[in-house]
Formats: C-alpha cells, structure tokens, sequence
C-alpha cells in the first residue's frame, strides 16, 4: 500500500475522481469531479467537473487540470499515479507529453491519499453522515 510518507513533496502526483458517484444537476446533468493531489502533502492542487460520460476528461480538460496543478508548484512532479480502472486516456497522454512517468495502480492502493479528500467533498455535497456507526 503507498502511504504519502514515501514521497517527497512534488515528487509525485495523484489523479483521480473527487467524487463517488456522479455529481447530479437539473441544468446541466450528471458530471465527475477530477483531481490532482500531491502525493506527500495530500494537498488538492486541481480539480474540475467534467460530463459524467465514461470517458473521463477530454484533451483540453486534461491539460487544464495539469496546468492548474502545476500552477502551485511551479513545475511537473517526477511521476503521476492514476488509478487502472480510470477512464483517464488524455490525462495520460498529456502528462507524459509533459514528461511526466505514468504509474498505473489499483485505485485501492490509493486510498491512503484520496479519502479525506472524498470525505470532505461528500460532505461539501450532501452534508456530514449521521447514523448508528458514525
């Protein structure tokens, strides 16, 4: 399991799918939020809502997503670590066009990373869980 005390800050980056389910609105549909974190921080450095199709970002969503990440860090990570059951073809493309290592992982491996981020946006959406096991 990858634990984000392997990595040095900008070393490496995630990409991945904010949400668990698709994002539902009455306007404009269903659509997916996709991020970038950095690996040893757990810091979001993008993220962006794409049409919930299957396919994942587009060319132009992609290289947005890149640009905004790297926004913050003021240059590429040595490796990006994308989930293999991702729909994420031109996020791959355009970060190894940038130069970028692709890592191809069970999205399971990721978890360490990604679920406060999930839990967070969860709650941003649809409010705090309460129950019996909360």
């Amino acid at each position: 399991m990858l634990h984000p005390d392997q990595f040095q800050v900008n070393e490496a980056w995630i990409a991945f799918r904010l949400n668990e389910w698709p994002v539902h609105t009455e306007q404009d549909g269903d659509f997916d939020i996709f991020a970038f974190m950095d690996a040893a921080s757990c810091f979001l450095l993008s993220s962006r809502p794409v049409p919930a199709t299957g396919e994942g970002p587009g060319k132009l969503e992609s290289r947005r997503l890149l640009k905004q990440a790297k926004a913050h860090k003021k240059r590429w990570p040595k490796k990006l670590f994308v989930p293999k059951e991702w729909p994420a073809s031109s996020i791959v493309a355009e970060a190894k066009r940038q130069g970028i290592a692709v890592v191809h992982v069970p999205e399971d491996q990721l978890l360490s990373f990604i679920s406060d981020a999930r839990e967070g946006f969860r709650e941003s959406v649809i409010g705090p869980r309460v129950g019996p096991h909360d």
